[in-house]
């Protein structure tokens, strides 16, 4: 017999079902309730089901539905709930859901994603899948994958790798270039607005989980952020950068198949709720990230996608990364919420952890910091990329500093793939103070963001330097210059052994360079012969010594 657990706050009714399930009803009845839902999930638990007998099938939960492995093929049901984010409260509902997922994933897994199938009632009151009788839910049906593949497992086992992190970049800047965009203003503010405004009155209403006082401040500092960036959303969204995206971008819905990332699990219940802004989207795998402590996982990431988009117009929406970052973790912390309180398998202590680190997370990113522009100057070979890449996650607000090369913004400018040679007229005299030129802009769209920047390029020319200093001083960030001083052999056994590098540079350009009349250097001089890890330690020590 069902009944109504007056133990929970007032903003939730919880409805037990004979001991099989929890549903949570959010402030209204279900209408077309699905009660025997259970019943439909103990029939997909057991073999014969799918026409088996020796078989076992594996049941995953999650707040939104339960996932059936059995063989080669998974077998995905929505959870007959209703959420103020998510409304699966009937049949009809979770039909349309699932023919939506359906529809959408096939854009990035269409290997994956391959048919909806009724599970009916029978005259005989036997359950089938594809029956004949009155449909009683619906299935969609996946080909299985690896479960070690998922994202989120090789991170928690250290098996994720930052070399995977370009490709995966890669492969959500190519997903969003061919996103259906829109050009409607409010669609890049009202379904934010409703959002934020919804985990105000989430986190007010659990004062057992969420001190009062944190919330109030965590739902100041949101307002204030959305309504001073409101002009610049409503401008990205005129310029296209709003998008039919993927919405529910974590690392458990990213899995690797046949070594290459694979985006899947698309949010499906609210096409508005997915047509974001794309750094919005982004902004949900680099907190999956920085919740995990892989900060450098992050900053690979962003500085992946900025160069595989190739668009300096998402330099300007960077200024809205620290809000996007903050309501991604209250959402979060809103879904761990609810999880908690249908948690009937002694989880929910832990559950609640995780809320609250998630609240705590979203508190953590909306305070500002200055921005620092960082210059790494010295010959080819000297090591300056790895040690950009390196320091990158540690300057400034995570995840942490956009980081510039000369050798990108090159291939950029003769628009050339970053593995393909340049021809040698690229590195005339005259290039170079163009190249040299669009870094200092990119510098300056990030600065101007509020973002920390490292430029590295060889710097060769005082007039270089030069310039690299007054751009910091224009927007008054904090300078750092460092020059790696590196023997010349060492760096041409470095560029001898690179292999699929960005840069071009060989021995023999190595060999000119050193032959360069470097004036005075005013940078500070490290010495570059040691491994990364070293030179990048005494690097990191003089970047956050600088006032």
């Amino acid at each position: 017999m069902a009944r109504v657990d007056t133990r929970l706050p007032s903003v939730f009714k919880v409805l037990w079902l004979q001991g099989e399930g929890i549903v949570v009803l959010w402030l209204t009845d279900w209408g077309d309730s699905g009660l025997d839902q259970a019943n439909v999930l103990n029939f997909l638990g057991r073999p014969e089901a799918y026409g088996q007998s020796a078989a076992t099938v594996e049941r995953i939960e999650t707040h939104a539905s339960f996932v059936f492995l059995l063989g080669d093929r998974a077998y995905k049901v929505k959870r007959a709930v209703k959420y103020p984010f998510l409304d699966f409260s009937t049949l009809a509902k979770r039909h349309a859901a699932c023919l939506n997922e359906l529809r959408i994933n096939t854009k990035t897994a269409p290997h994956l994603y391959l048919e909806v199938v009724p599970i009916s009632l029978e005259f005989d009151g036997t359950f089938t899948l594809r029956g004949e009788g009155e449909v009683v839910e619906w299935a969609l049906v996946m080909r299985r994958f690896d479960q070690e593949g998922l994202y989120d497992s090789m991170a928690a086992e250290g098996r994720l790798g930052l070399e995977a992190m370009a490709p995966l970049a890669g492969a959500i800047a190519t997903f969003h270039a061919a996103a259906d965009r829109t050009l409607t203003e409010d669609q890049a503010v009202k379904p934010l607005d409703r959002v934020i405004l919804e985990h105000e009155t989430v986190f007010a209403g659990a004062p057992d989980l969420f001190p009062p006082d944190a919330a109030q401040d965590l739902a100041l500092q949101t307002r204030e952020a959305f309504e001073a960036l409101t002009p610049l959303l409503r401008m990205r969204a005129q310029s296209g950068y709003v998008r039919h995206c993927h919405g529910d971008l974590h690392l458990r819905n990213i899995v690797e198949i046949a070594g290459a990332p694979v985006l899947f699990d698309a949010l499906e219940f609210d096409d508005s709720l997915a047509t974001i802004d794309v750094l919005y989207d982004l902004a949900f795998l680099l907190m999956d990230f920085g919740k995990r402590g892989l900060s450098a996982h992050a900053n690979a990431v962003l500085n992946a996608y900025l160069d595989a988009s190739g668009s300096s117009g998402n330099f300007f929406g960077l200024a809205a990364l620290p809000l996007f970052l903050s309501v991604r973790a209250a959402i979060r912390a809103k879904v761990e919420l609810f999880r908690a309180r249908t948690a009937i398998d002694g989880n929910a202590k832990r559950v609640i952890e995780e809320s609250r680190a998630y609240f705590d997370l979203a508190n953590g990113f909306l305070p500002p910091s200055p921005p620092r522009l960082v210059a790494i100057g010295g010959l080819s070979g000297s090591g300056k990329s790895a040690v950009g890449r390196a320091i990158a996650p540690e300057v400034g607000l995570f995840p942490g500093a956009v980081h510039i090369r000369s050798d990108v913004e090159r291939k950029r400018l003769f628009d050339v793939a970053q593995d393909e040679r340049l021809p040698e007229s690229a590195y005339e005299p005259g290039v170079s103070p163009q190249v040299y030129s669009m870094c200092r802009k990119r510098a300056a769209l990030a600065l101007k963001a509020g973002c920390s920047v490292i430029v590295d390029a060889v710097h060769a020319k005082p007039e270089e330097r030069d310039a690299i200093v007054k751009l910091a001083a224009e927007y008054g960030a904090a300078f750092t210059g460092l020059w790696l001083d590196v023997p010349v052999g060492v760096m041409q056994t470095r560029v001898a052994a690179r292999q699929g590098d960005v840069s071009d540079a060989t021995p023999s350009v190595v060999e000119v360079q050193s032959a360069y009349d470097l004036g005075e250097i005013s940078f500070d001089r490290i010495d570059g012969s040691g491994t990364v890890d070293e030179v990048s330690a005494a690097c990191l020590e003089r970047v956050v010594t600088t006032p």
